[in-house]
């Protein structure tokens, strides 16, 4: 085999092998809607916002019962707690949706 063809024939072999390292980094991204499906399923999984609400009615009213002694106090504190820990609630699961999808896009 002359000097030119073997060249040519490793030319060919480079080529090819980095084309395949190409397809297959490729192919092993995901894409944005990869990485919104994940991050969705992760914030489902990070809890409801009307459990959030829930344990922070109940945390309020005994708050209020404790601190208030009378039952206007426990209503208040369970409709303060209510709205305080669905909003914590909510903002956990933002949150766990932005961490998970950043992640993803990063290809981690």
């Amino acid at each position: 085999m002359s000097l030119k063809k073997l060249g040519k024939t490793f030319l060919a072999i480079g080529f090819a092998a980095t084309s395949l390292i190409a397809v297959q980094a490729l192919a092993q991204s995901p894409s944005a809607a990869d990485c919104a499906a994940r991050a969705d399923r992760a914030q489902r999984d990070a809890g409801s916002t009307m459990g959030g609400a829930g344990r922070g009615a109940l945390g309020g009213a005994v708050f209020g019962a404790i601190v208030g002694d009378s039952s206007k106090a426990a209503t208040r504190g369970a409709v303060l707690g209510g709205v305080v820990g669905g909003a914590r609630q909510s903002s956990s699961r933002n949150n766990t949706y932005k961490a998970v999808y950043d992640s993803c896009m990063a290809g981690n």
